[in-house]
């Protein structure tokens, strides 16, 4: 008999609570069928393996958007609702969404602004945050640590890099919240709709605080962004204009700390789950943080999927994917691969070997990564330090998103 064939939405149901709740054992299953499948209900290629995820970050044949070289039309794509319109404005001009040329200069107008030494300089600042969190937190006997650590910590240090007043810090949670929600699969109306509210009001604030950054320099990335100036040939020329800021503004802000916020809870759950690995990391915290918070990336991996159109048809496993398709990057399936890590199933906060995907690879690799992983760094190490009793106070709820990975709360005890 003549075995059915496989079919990818029996397995990948994004929607479904206990896929959200763990979707790993699913991603063998997509790994163990192919590497390649076509999902109907997501109008996506599922793309599981680890080689495959790797190799196609890096492809020039795929990208991030297609209006560089096609219209909505010569795509075979419907253009977003115009009601979106101010969502897109705001995200298509970031650097995460926009392919070369422009992706090119963008990235190297920020890469002036945010130098090593520039995230190195927050090392400190970084670590004194952390610290401050965690003593609040032993002082009240415990709490949310998504709210009262998680959060708090990349959000006032993408605020302090962007030179965003103290008063004002509070909106931009919300605000980053409202629009991280556009990149779930099939977002409803209601969350469009907060999306696009969000758009305006972070635009109209940031446009405010780029002018009197004009009027008055000081020594933030916003002031060194409007100092950064590019021809191509990393020589004196062309700025970035206002809506090409604003846009890096806010994909700073996001990416520079919706990552850092869940891999900081996912990596704290898995800690609470596995004693052994808590107890092998306060041990030895020197020797094993830095390989821990790379684990923990690996591990329960904050970004779930990562899409990518196909501009050019490709070919996988003898499948070709036509041009105008869509990919689903799997990161969560490629970093649980048995061909790239041993028994990856497991929390190995020593390992060492670890070529995970979080960051993503190729242009798009997150300019942020080395901030977020001296945050992570930080956040563990004070929770190591000042809570040696850290254990959790009641069954954690889970963020309902299944792209973003993370916990809407996580209650611990001290």
């Amino acid at each position: 008999m003549t075995p059915a064939p496989f079919d990818p939405s029996e397995v990948f149901t994004p929607a479904a609570p206990e896929f959200v709740a763990d979707p790993y054992p699913a991603y063998g299953r997509l790994r163990a069928a192919g590497r390649a499948h076509y999902n109907a209900p997501t109008d996506q290629w599922l793309i599981p393996h680890h080689a495959d995820v790797s190799a196609l970050l890096r492809d020039r044949r795929l990208g991030r958007t297609y209006l560089h070289r096609f219209t909505h039309e010569e795509f075979g794509r419907p253009a977003p609702p115009p009601e979106h319109e101010p969502f897109h404005v705001l995200n298509d001009n970031g650097m995460l969404d926009l392919e070369p040329p422009a992706h090119t200069r963008i990235r190297r107008l920020v890469a002036q602004a945010f130098t090593p030494r520039t995230v190195e300089r927050l090392r400190a600042y970084v670590e004194q945050v952390a610290d401050s969190l965690v003593r609040d937190l032993v002082a009240e006997g415990g709490g949310d640590l998504v709210a009262r650590v998680a959060e708090p910590l990349p959000v006032a240090v993408i605020a302090q890099m962007l030179g965003i007043p103290e008063s004002d810090r509070p909106l931009l949670r919300p605000w980053s919240a409202a629009i991280c929600g556009m990149y779930e699969l099939k977002p409803s109306e209601a969350t469009a709709a907060r999306a696009v509210a969000a758009s305006l009001e972070f635009s109209a604030y940031l446009r405010e605080l780029i002018a009197a950054r004009r009027d008055k320099p000081g020594d933030d990335l916003i002031s060194g962004l409007i100092a950064a100036t590019d021809d191509g040939q990393g020589r004196s020329g062309r700025s970035l204009g206002e809506q090409e800021m604003i846009s890096t503004c806010v994909l700073l802000l996001n990416a520079g700390h919706e990552a850092t916020v869940n891999a900081t809870v996912n990596g704290w759950y898995a800690l609470l789950r596995h004693p052994d690995q808590l107890a092998a990391l306060r041990a030895d915290p020197a020797r094993l943080v830095p390989t821990a918070v790379e684990e923990l990336l690996r591990h329960d991996t904050p970004l779930q999927l990562f899409e990518r159109w196909v501009l050019d048809d490709i070919e996988i496993d003898g499948t070709v994917i036509p041009r105008g398709s869509e990919l689903a990057l799997l990161f969560g399936s490629a970093n649980h691969d048995p061909a790239v890590f041993t028994r990856p199933g497991e929390l190995d906060v020593a390992r060492r070997d670890n070529p995970h995907v979080s960051f993503g690879a190729g242009i798009h690799y997150c300019v942020g990564a080395p901030l977020a992983r001296i945050e992570l760094g930080a956040s563990m190490r004070a929770l190591l330090r000042e809570v040696p009793a850290l254990r959790l106070a009641a069954e954690p709820r889970r963020a309902p998103g299944f792209v973003i990975r993370g916990f809407g709360e996580l209650r611990v005890e001290v």
